[in-house]
């Protein structure tokens, strides 16, 4: 990549989205009322284009080789009201108001245990 490249993307106003070598991006979803991260996922270019279009959350699903909007099946869509863009454009921060949990398993948020030594405690908040 050119400087001049680096420096826009970097420093610049233009929204120029750096997918890696499948042609995603890291999508970290957070609650906007508590902060809470809620999960991560992935996006390529039909998910964040449709996520900008809907304001609800759309990902990539690695394991199914397709297109998904969160909560599709249950109802727990993502509403998003903010989008945040690191610093060299590959990643994103999805700032949501959920409709219901976010993770599969039922629990509020993905991040529902903490590491202790080699034992996984489930938290109570």
């Amino acid at each position: 990549m050119d400087p001049d490249d680096t420096f826009k993307r970097e420093q610049g106003g233009a929204f120029l989205p750096k997918f890696d070598a499948n042609g995603l991006l890291t999508a970290v979803v957070v609650d906007a009322e508590t902060r809470e991260v809620l999960m991560v996922a992935f996006m390529d270019s039909e998910a964040l284009a449709k996520t900008r279009a809907s304001g609800l959350a759309h990902f990539h699903s690695r394991s199914r080789g397709r297109l998904w909007m969160k909560g599709e099946t249950s109802g727990h869509v993502l509403r998003v009201t903010e989008i945040r863009v690191d610093c060299d454009q590959d990643a994103l921060v999805l700032v949501c108001s959920p409709a219901g949990p976010a993770c599969h398993t039922g629990a509020v948020s993905c991040f529902y245990r903490k590491l202790d030594g080699d034992l996984l405690i489930r938290r109570d908040n």
